[in-house]
């Protein structure tokens, strides 16, 4: 018995031991419970770095910071004796907002009593000195600096992006970083490269004592982290460009995307309607926001960056990739001759075409419909009874120029846009067929009758983006590969590491000879073909035009262009929704960008004055006005019967002469004059 007891003993007392020596571990040689943030004598305290400034690739200033403070609560350090009025007035709010400001911080889903929360953003400099003076009689408010974004321009909103508050997924995604109220890129550059751009912050371990007042720091500051800025990022943007593009895009659905094909830098990527990225900062942040994202009137949507993530059907500049699929699957060459006279015409359907029986290269001068109809007929029927083989084949062979995927770049968004497999004209067939209750084997489907025909001239089902646009043209440029096209050049003035942006890559189609006489063909465009009114005597282009039927109204104006002929520096691609014929529209837009670049200088300003008076906004209306009817949502808009009184006396009195009216700038009609 007394041995059993014994033991019991001995046990205990091991137990005790382990238990003892442990917590001397932690309590004497550790940090471990010291620095729990929940602890009441150790607190951190945050240094927030400023964010890295973002220049274009000529070192323009684009992004950079101003100094902005805001007043932060932790409901410990309040006392019974709070003095609501004084802070109120010193603040400069009424007594219920201030109620309602701390029932909204104690409802976060954050709060801590011991927590520094956010009560108040957005100080300018003059209230940051005024309530400094005072701020100490109010221990459980403090002001915290937090470096604010300035934007140095008035365009490129989404490409830039913005900053905001982290939500509760951003604190997921990095809860050893990001604590509630810290700010993080939502959109753009800011977004992609938000780790890069936001820097370290610093921290210092303050001894608190039981009323939570500061007492030194902790260790003599041994344990402190120094403050690291966030890293500078230099853009790929040729800002001057940029500038250019989105002001042609002014009264505009679209695009203008341009790259320098010999390393894959973005140079343009312009979408319209455009943001002026100033209206992502201040007092009035919020409720911008808001109106941008339910901007929809007209199918605004500013906030959709139409150049990489607005798919369009490329109409006739995909003619271009047809071509090179033909002739790479063997099933046509560059002097193969289909019968196009007086358009297209092929078991009972009929296309409008141009030009006549014509091998590739004038067929691609003129934009043949017929020619890469009959062309993409040839790849469906390349083996016969099985139309998806060929047309997998041809799908392999569009996507090694980037197209059907997401294009794996630093860009915070994107579309992978769309080229059909066999397996979906199987599935479309087979639902045709059920709907007529046929039991016909839909692998054996029809050009005709699920509309594959149309994609050889680029209609039908492929939709592309204009990021994808350009890229297809570099690779064409480049006779077969491309770099992944990205946006930052340099971080911290050393150059992008990702090796994303290293690695050629190659196409399906390794011909050079093919490559030739595309590019012949683009020659032909714009010395004698649909592009010969935006031909230059200053420097040499290969382009195509491209006008894609659209089921809302107008067509969609296209356009992709290559310049110099020789030693191409810059592919441009533009998309104009609702606009028109490619070379009116898209084509001006291209062809002034790629002037500006190669020769330094805008020397035909009449195109570029086109494009900046030219409105489309009538059309988009048009259009608008016809869904909203179509739906039996549209009203029509109330008459002010009182202005419109005033308008028909004004009339009124003009007729009666009444009022004199003197217009200098008129001259008398001479006889016969029209």
């Amino acid at each position: 018995m007394k041995s059993q007891y014994l033991k019991i003993i001995i046990s205990l007392s091991v137990i005790a031991l382990i238990f003892i020596a442990r917590l001397s571990y932690l309590q004497l040689f550790t940090d471990r419970y010291a620095l729990n943030a929940a602890n009441t004598s150790i607190k951190i305290e945050y240094i927030i770095p400023p964010r890295g400034v973002i220049f274009d690739r000529n070192g323009k200033i684009l992004v950079g910071n101003q100094p902005a403070f805001e007043i932060s609560y932790t409901a410990a350090l309040l006392k019974p004796d709070f003095d609501t009025l004084g802070f109120c007035k010193l603040v400069n709010i009424s007594k219920p907002a201030f109620i309602q400001t701390m029932k909204s911080i104690e409802q976060e889903k954050y709060y801590s009593r011991l927590t520094p929360m956010t009560f108040m953003k957005n100080l300018s400099r003059e209230d940051m000195a005024r309530i400094q003076e005072l701020i100490f009689k109010y221990p459980a408010f403090s002001i915290v600096p937090r470096p604010q974004r300035q934007y140095e321009i008035n365009t490129s909103g989404n490409l830039l992006g913005y900053t905001n508050q982290v939500n509760d997924n951003d604190i997921k995604k990095d809860s050893l970083y990001y604590l509630p109220g810290d700010i993080v890129g939502k959109s753009g550059v800011e977004k992609s490269y938000e780790k890069e751009l936001r820097g370290e912050k610093g921290m210092r371990y303050i001894q608190k004592d039981i009323r939570q007042r500061s007492i030194g720091s902790y260790k003599n500051g041994e344990l402190d982290k120094e403050v690291v800025t966030g890293k500078d990022l230099t853009l790929t943007i040729d800002y001057d460009l940029q500038r250019m593009a989105e002001e042609m895009l002014v009264n505009k659905h679209g695009a203008i995307v341009a790259l320098d094909p010999n390393n894959g830098e973005i140079l343009t990527m312009a979408t319209g309607p455009d943001i002026d990225p100033n209206l992502f900062t201040g007092p009035e942040k919020s409720r911008n926001l808001y109106k941008l994202a339910n901007d929809t009137i007209y199918e605004n949507k500013p906030t959709f960056d139409r150049s990489v993530q607005g798919t369009y059907p490329p109409g006739s500049t995909f003619k271009l990739l047809t071509a090179l699929a033909a002739m790479q699957m063997g099933v046509m060459t560059d002097k193969t001759i289909f019968p196009c006279g007086r358009g297209f015409f092929y078991r009972g359907k009929s296309i409008k075409g141009h030009g006549g029986a014509d091998p590739l290269i004038p067929s691609i001068q003129v934009s043949s419909n017929c020619y890469f109809t009959y062309a993409f007929i040839n790849i469906i029927k390349k083996y016969p009874g099985n139309p998806s083989k060929g047309v997998d084949e041809w799908q392999k062979i569009m996507e090694s120029f980037g197209l059907n995927k997401y294009m794996d770049n630093d860009l915070a968004v994107g579309a992978k846009g769309k080229i059909p497999s066999g397996k979906f004209y199987e599935n479309r067939m087979a639902a045709l067929y059920k709907a007529n209750g046929s039991k016909k084997d839909p692998k054996n489907w029809d050009e005709m009758s699920t509309g594959a025909i149309y994609n050889g001239m680029g209609q039908g089902d492929v939709m592309l983006t204009p990021l994808q646009m350009a890229n297809f043209v570099a690779a064409i440029a480049n006779k077969g590969w491309y770099y992944t096209p990205h946006i930052v050049k340099s971080i911290d003035g050393k150059p992008n590491p990702d090796p994303r942006f290293k690695k050629k890559h190659y196409t399906a189609v390794q011909n050079p000879q093919f490559y030739n006489v595309v590019l012949k063909g683009m020659e032909a465009v714009m010395l004698r073909g649909t592009g010969r009114g935006l031909m230059s005597k200053d420097f040499t282009q290969l382009a195509k035009t491209g006008t894609a039927q659209v089921p809302q109204g107008k067509d969609n104006s296209i356009f992709v262009l290559i310049a110099p002929a020789d030693k191409p520096k810059i592919v441009v691609a533009a998309v104009m929704e609702h606009a028109g014929f490619g070379a009116t529209w898209a084509g001006p837009a291209c062809t002034t960008i790629a002037e500006k670049y190669v020769t330094g200088e805008m020397k035909r300003e009449h195109l570029y004055k086109k494009m900046v008076t030219s409105s489309f906004m009538p059309e988009y209306k048009r259009q608008y006005v016809a869904d909203m009817k179509r739906k039996g949502w549209y009203k029509e808009p109330v008459v002010d019967s009182v202005k419109l009184k005033k308008i028909k006396d004004s009339l009124k009195a003009i007729q009666d002469k009444k009022i004199k009216v003197k217009n200098t700038n008129v001259k008398p009609i001479k006889s016969g004059a029209k």
